[in-house]
């Protein structure tokens, strides 16, 4: 239903590094480069192949106070849950705040599995599973 989502960030070096650690458990990578003339690099798209769903960017503002209490939320879909449990690593070894560690979520439904972390930004990240295993 979601074609995709783009999140501000306050360095897109940093994001980019963060990203491409807390994405690659996952089997998500950066599959594009937004690279404008006259004004560089201002984007990055992650995916699966040639679509990238998830895009990280220069905004036209960042909203610091709004982030620090949460900002935006991202739930990328996870093929297992021990590339859930290596996504969480992967997140706070890259510099990710803790959220919630790996585990079932039986509150939101009995097979839901998740990890939840907030980026460099402030911004709310989740790998979940809704699959038993």
């Amino acid at each position: 239903m979601i074609d995709h989502i783009s999140i501000g960030v306050s360095s897109l070096k940093k994001a980019k590094e963060f990203y491409d650690a807390a994405l690659k458990p996952l089997g998500y990578a950066c599959v594009f480069t937004v690279d404008i003339p006259g004004q560089g690099v201002v984007a990055h798209g992650y995916g699966e192949a040639d679509k990238p769903s998830f895009w990280i960017g220069k905004p036209e503002k960042l909203d610091k106070k709004a982030n620090k209490k949460g900002g935006t939320h991202v739930a990328f879909v996870a093929k297992s849950r021990k590339a859930i449990d290596a996504f969480y690593k992967a997140a706070i070894k890259a510099g990710a705040k803790d959220n919630g560690a790996p585990g079932l979520r039986p509150h939101y439904h009995p097979t839901y599995y998740g990890a939840f972390a907030y980026d460099p930004d402030g911004n709310k990240i989740e790998a979940c599973s809704h699959h038993p295993e």
